[in-house]
């Protein structure tokens, strides 16, 4: 995604039990470090999700692993958003181990998913909120 606005960064613990029997975090768990980082940045930007009215689902998901995560250890996941669509946004995250001195530099995986607005009871898309959209465009 080459029109990407940095929306959210957060930091948080890689736990023992993200590891897997190789001594590395399990790769199904960046998927769970991106939906944490995901949820932060909707919930900030909209609020809660209310299941019986309109929010957000994802359509696709990736990660592209770079280096290894292990414990102990900080992550950083900072997330994108792309230009937004009339339902959909493109939201991307890059994950960086925390060094010693607190910075987080490099980049260890990335990742994100296509995130559609739907009407939960109907099941079908509808247009992302206007006051969404706008913090998505910078207005």
């Amino acid at each position: 995604m080459s029109d990407k606005k940095l929306v959210h960064t957060m930091r948080q613990a890689i736990r023992w039990g993200d590891m897997d029997a190789l001594g590395h975090v399990n790769n199904t768990v960046y998927f769970r470090y991106m939906e944490s980082a995901r949820i932060a940045f909707l919930e900030e930007a909209q609020g809660s999700i209310d299941p019986k009215g309109e929010g957000p689902v994802i359509v696709t998901a990736y990660c592209n692993f770079m280096k290894q995560l292990t414990y102990p250890g900080d992550i950083e996941v900072r997330t994108f958003a792309g230009t937004p669509g009339r339902s959909s946004v493109e939201i991307t995250h890059e994950m960086r181990l925390v060094d010693a001195e607190g910075k987080a530099e490099v980049v260890h995986a990335e990742g994100g998913a296509k995130v559609v607005w739907v009407n939960f009871a109907a099941e079908k898309s509808v247009p992302l909120p206007e006051g969404f959209r706008a913090l998505l465009a910078g207005s």
